[in-house]
């Protein structure tokens, strides 16, 4: 009997959110692979005390980790439709400027800071916030699908 594949179509909107979400997937492997993450050993579950630092400079903990984990696999699994993937744009993208403010208004050495966050993630916060938010506008005007690559060609 013969392979037979089907030809899944997806709008921009929605490979957009699979990138992002294959990307926060990604950034939370590498979160927990010491060498990638500085002083991987001194990194905690939560909290201040972590003083991990994900290529050196972005501060991370167990728990920071497992949000860009859960952050990925929530993007890949909602690129299915158009309107999750616009969702899961959008209110990711509202989240994050949600921790961007949380970061500028906490101290960093205090107990609130628990995920935890220095001053270049606030604005890696800030700066994804934004990105999410306007893909989520700017591309979900398309409906259109275009094929994967499993069915381009055919």
């Amino acid at each position: 009997m013969a392979n037979v594949r089907t030809t899944e179509h997806k709008t921009i909107l929605q490979r957009a959110a699979q990138v992002v979400g294959a990307v926060f997937l990604l950034v939370g492997i590498l979160g927990f692979m010491p060498g990638v993450t500085t002083n991987y050993e001194t990194m905690g579950f939560a909290g201040h005390g972590s003083e991990a630092l994900l290529l050196g400079i972005f501060q991370v903990s167990i728990l920071h980790n497992i949000v860009h984990l859960l952050f990925g696999v929530a993007g890949i699994l909602l690129a299915r439709t158009h309107g999750q993937s616009r969702a899961y744009l959008l209110y990711g993208g509202a989240i994050y400027l949600i921790l961007w403010l949380y970061g500028l208004l906490i101290g960093h050495d205090t107990p609130a800071n628990f995920v935890p966050v220095n001053t270049a993630d606030n604005w890696l916060h800030l700066v994804l916030g934004l990105l999410m938010i306007g893909l989520a506008i700017l591309l979900s005007r398309e409906t259109t699908t275009r094929p994967t690559a499993a069915g381009a060609g055919r």
